[in-house]
């Protein structure tokens, strides 16, 4: 019995070697007929393409409803991401709505109350930007409006929400602006509330330096800068941005303007004020009303 056991098991041996040999075989063969560049060959694959993929169809069904399954689930986990996104960002909308909707109505009884007189001579002509200068030492862009247009030389520049610079050069048809992060711009401004004046110089980075200020402890990151109007270069009340700290706890501007999408600029009309040359009557008092006295007495 111990004899056909051991013939049984020297048989297996080359039966597995033999079936293993005729698969490489087999698969080879299909291999290089699949790789003949030949027209019979090319039928014959044809043929076999027809006659087994379609009956694979039933195969590839549980496969394809898993993807399509897959895929829909992503899909609705990103719309539902969306979703909580946009709720988010209108719950913060309404917010900022109240917000504006209190500081309008609160401006509005401020003005009444005041009887405040906006300049009317404030007016702006808007032109579109051709080009920046392309230089890490010269913060500029050009202007498609100049002399033509009535354009000055130092006019304040804003896009909208901010302030962006100054004309600092006119052509006929052209117009230079220097922005506020040069190196060579210098702004009086005021930062509120605490109302300390400061001047914005620029330095080629996207965050100005806040220098010369009365009194640095009462200014706080995050606090309002406009400008103050103090030289009659540019009007007072500008926006110019907030108050941040940089890692080494100098105070810098995060400038309202934004830089990154400079495409259009309003170029504000502003001839300065007027200035009082004269002495009115209240400083000394007129020859008609002292003998208009005396004939009383």
């Amino acid at each position: 019995m111990a004899r056909d056991r051991n013939q049984g098991e020297d048989y297996s041996g080359p039966l597995k070697r033999l079936f293993v040999s005729v698969l490489i075989l087999s698969l080879l063969a299909i291999f290089l007929v699949w790789r003949v560049d030949s027209p019979r060959v090319e039928r014959f694959r044809a043929q076999v393409t027809d006659r087994v993929v379609p009956s694979f169809d039933w195969a590839m069904a549980p496969v394809t409803g898993a993807v399509n399954l897959l895929r829909d689930y992503q899909s609705y986990n990103r719309i539902v991401d969306q979703n909580k996104e946009l709720r988010r960002e209108l719950q913060q909308m309404k917010a900022w709505k109240e917000a504006a909707l209190q500081l309008e109505q609160e401006n509005a009884r401020l003005l009444d109350l005041n009887n405040v007189r906006l300049d009317p001579r404030l007016t702006y002509i808007t032109g579109v930007v051709l080009a920046d200068s392309g230089s890490p030492f010269r913060q500029s862009v050009l202007l498609n409006i100049g002399a033509r247009d009535g354009v000055v030389d130092g006019w304040a520049t804003m896009d909208g929400i901010g302030l962006v610079g100054r004309i600092s050069g006119v052509g006929r048809s052209t117009a230079r602006v220097i922005l506020l992060t040069d190196s060579s711009s210098r702004i009086p401004a005021l930062v509120q509330p605490s109302g300390q004046s400061a001047l914005i110089v620029g330095d080629n980075s996207v965050a100005p330096h806040v220098d010369f200020l009365e009194t640095p402890e009462l200014v706080r990151p995050g606090d309002r800068v406009v400008s103050s109007g103090d030289g009659g270069v540019f009007p007072s009340g500008l926006l110019i941005g907030q108050v941040a700290t940089d890692p080494g706890g100098r105070l810098r501007v995060r400038l309202s303007a934004d830089y990154e999408r400079l495409e259009f600029l309003r170029v504000l009309r502003h001839h300065g004020q007027e200035n009082v040359s004269t002495p009115g009557g209240v400083v000394l008092p007129s020859q008609s009303a002292d003998a208009q006295g005396s004939d009383d007495g």
